[in-house]
């Protein structure tokens, strides 16, 4: 049903449809509204056999999380910064055991300083949990997502986190199909539990694993985890034939053909970049986009596929490891490993620092031409860090 819609209620909307049984609620910012939103479906009957719990700390929504999904429960929760980094051990947990759990990251920046903007971070220091992680580009993805999610995370017995920026997306009012109840009971079959905790038959999970099998167990992880890349594009074509619209799958190019540099990112910037292409384009500059979806597992054959015409690319991350750079670029240069394609890094939006048309532009064209550095941070006031790096280095 299209709606004008804030991103969050349309998330919360789409969640409901695919009947949680328990949903562990937390606040933290930009992601309150979500859960606010079920609380209402499910106080005022909308939402029905579904327990909703306020627990005391992210660390308790994502135990309680566990806790349910591991008695047979379909199972819901969200959180975003701060909040996923509390509830580190219990995320872990949850890969560990194989357990569907749909998460909700709404995309902020990690502290210190105290910054509860936008940008990659939170999620990216989770990027080795063993956790599925897709990144929505705008809110008609991210509500569709969510009910690929849970159908892609009980297939496979893996949980989710459902990537969406913070603030951009989920605080945002546009129009938005909100997955309809009738279509998403004939999408998404009743869950099935792989395993349940039942006092009748108990099973323990678990439990301590010694260095003589702790391998082996990781390597079943891994190519559990990599299973999904299979499951993933699947899902997404059910969903088109099931709902009528394209979204989710494992990556999305943008004017691709006959590109020679190709920018590729993750999430709403997808949009701004997309126009500044359309510009270059239309300027004749042969120049295309790849959005990646599924960060994990990393779709390294799709991607390598996608940019097979390619002569450069440049990756706009929203995040960086502070001491080297770049993170997705890492993945991206596996992909692309002995096909000689230059690679250029620029790091923005970092705390919700505007991403502006004209700085992409600029830059676009400086490195169609080869004339950016390896590693750049977009906007940056050169000036003042080094001055301040200077002061410091004085006393």
């Amino acid at each position: 049903m299209l709606k004008q819609i804030e991103g969050s209620k349309a998330v919360a909307d789409a969640v409901a449809a695919c009947r949680p049984q328990v949903i562990c609620a937390y606040p933290i910012s930009p992601q309150t509204h979500i859960v606010e939103g079920l609380s209402v479906l499910v106080k005022n009957g909308t939402l029905e056999n579904c327990e909703f719990i306020n627990v005391e700390s992210e660390f308790a929504a994502m135990s309680v999380a566990i806790g349910a999904s591991a008695t047979g429960a379909r199972t819901y929760t969200a959180t975003a910064s701060q909040g996923l980094l509390y509830m580190v051990e219990a995320v872990y947990n949850a890969s560990g055991f194989g357990l569907p759990i749909v998460m909700t990251v709404a995309n902020r920046a990690i502290g210190a300083p105290i910054n509860i903007w936008n940008d990659h971070s939170d999620s990216m220091s989770q990027r080795d949990s063993g956790w599925l992680q897709l990144y929505a580009e705008t809110n008609q993805e991210a509500a569709d997502l969510h009910v690929q999610a849970f159908k892609i995370a009980e297939e496979l017995s893996l949980p989710v986190m459902v990537c969406m920026d913070g603030f951009i997306l989920t605080h945002a009012y546009e129009r938005v199909d909100v997955p309809e109840q009738s279509h998403v009971d004939r999408f998404l079959p009743a869950y099935i539990p792989r395993q349940t905790l039942d006092p009748v038959n108990p099973v323990s999970i678990g439990a301590m694993v010694g260095p003589e099998t702790f391998t082996e167990v990781k390597y079943m992880a891994h190519m559990k985890n990599r299973l999904a890349l299979d499951v993933i594009p699947k899902v997404a074509a059910d969903f088109q034939k099931a709902f009528g619209r394209s979204s989710g799958g494992l990556v999305r190019g943008y004017k691709l053909e006959g590109a020679q540099t190709v920018v590729i990112a993750l999430g709403s910037v997808l949009g701004t970049i997309k126009d500044v292409v359309d510009e270059m384009v239309a300027a004749e500059i042969k120049i295309g986009v790849l959005g990646i979806i599924a960060f994990r597992p990393f779709p390294t054959q799709a991607v390598r596929k996608a940019l097979a015409h390619a002569k450069r690319v440049i990756v706009l991350e929203k995040a960086f490891q502070v001491g080297i750079g770049g993170i997705v670029i890492e993945n991206i240069r596996h992909a692309l490993r002995g096909t000689g394609v230059k690679d250029y890094t620029v790091i923005a939006g970092l705390g919700g620092r505007p991403i502006t048309k004209d700085s992409l532009r600029n830059f676009f064209n400086a490195a169609c031409s080869d004339q950016v550095d390896e590693l750049t941070f977009l906007d940056l006031d050169q000036a003042l860090a080094e001055s301040e790096i200077l002061r410091e280095a004085v006393k």
